[in-house]
């Protein structure tokens, strides 16, 4: 496994001075799309979503605002592709993270136009559908959205199931682990330009999922130095008691993907510890199923902060995106041979 190329997406026209939370989606022919939030500082009523298209000759389109709300946050776009062929977008509106709504709008034509903006599901307040990471799509066609709820001090995640392409979506039970309270909990929390709001959670959020031959699978963030994991033997409607792993966290987002062979590859920054630093940014791969793992390539390391992964797989390689210092969101090609 290598780095084959690395460069940036392309910046807003309004040059916003924080970008963060990138989603990739392969579009065919070698295209990819991509779409960011970016604005003055996170949950800031100027944030919104932004779109760029990277051609196969890796050329980019100029980057644009799709959200069309104004005066609110907007989080965590997630891009997905319908068998039809339609780009689907999700993301999460609001400024405070317990009361977010989840839209969505819909592009016939690989995002050159878009539909009007709807809610997920009609007065849904917290976040049904994905909640950051992709959609993970089963042999059978059905989608499985990881999402997660923070009220409060309670972090809790669930998975949305829809069998027809996202119209409709059912979900399973709170996916929940016991936490004791902590006065060290949040004595790193400054190391991390997030909102306020999300510095006082306790729990298990964003999953990030994978599907074998002995079911779905999730692996969670969580605040208490490691990822957690969580299995389903019926296809993401209901699941077992989440357990912690092997793998550091920081209290940051991860992402996974398998690959045609079964191995499993994670972008993940390997620090234990509640708002532990984000650096560096690696790739782990596990042969068994995610029972162990080996780190295998770096991709961002130093000071500064390099988070939120997203990676998709794509013939013989793998496309990631990340966080690059909130400053600008970085792609790579990696080959795996």
């Amino acid at each position: 496994m290598f780095l084959v190329w690395r460069e940036a997406f392309p910046i807003e026209a309004e040059r916003h001075p924080m970008r963060h939370a990138s989603t990739i989606v392969l579009l065919g022919d070698g295209n990819l799309a991509g779409a960011w939030f970016a604005g003055s500082y996170e949950a800031e009523p100027d944030v919104s979503i932004y779109f760029a298209r990277r051609s196969a000759d890796g050329k980019w389109s100029p980057a644009r605002r799709i959200s069309v709300e104004t005066g609110v946050a907007h989080w965590n776009p997630v891009l997905a592709l319908s068998k039809s062929g339609s780009l689907i977008l999700f993301y999460k509106l609001g400024c405070k993270i317990e009361t977010w709504q989840t839209m969505v709008r819909v592009s016939r034509d690989f995002g050159t136009s878009w539909g009007p903006a709807r809610e997920l599901v009609p007065g849904d307040r917290g976040g049904r559908g994905p909640v950051r990471n992709k959609i993970l799509l089963r042999r059978d066609g059905t989608w499985v959205a990881g999402a997660s709820l923070e009220k409060g001090s309670a972090w809790t995640a669930f998975s949305d199931v829809s069998t027809d392409e996202g119209q409709t979506w059912k979900r399973s039970q709170d996916i929940r682990i016991r936490t004791e309270p902590s006065s060290s909990a949040y004595s790193s929390a400054g190391m991390v330009p997030v909102s306020l709001q999300s510095v006082q959670g306790r729990g298990i959020i964003q999953p990030t999922l994978w599907e074998d031959t002995g079911g779905v699978h999730m692996l969670l963030r969580s605040t208490e130095g490691w990822v957690y994991r969580c299995d389903s033997s019926d296809g993401g409607f209901s699941w077992n008691e989440p357990y912690p792993t092997a793998i550091p966290n920081n209290n940051s987002a991860i992402d996974v993907v398998r690959l045609n062979d079964s191995s499993l590859v994670l972008a993940h920054n390997p620090v234990s510890g509640n708002w532990a630093a984000r650096s560096p940014l690696v790739l782990s791969v596990s042969r068994d199923g995610g029972e162990h793992w080996e780190q295998t390539l770096v991709l961002d390391s130093g000071q500064g902060e390099f988070s939120y992964p997203c990676i998709v797989a794509s013939g013989e390689g793998l496309y990631v995106s990340w966080t690059h210092n909130r400053k600008e969101i970085a792609l790579a090609r990696i080959s795996l041979s």
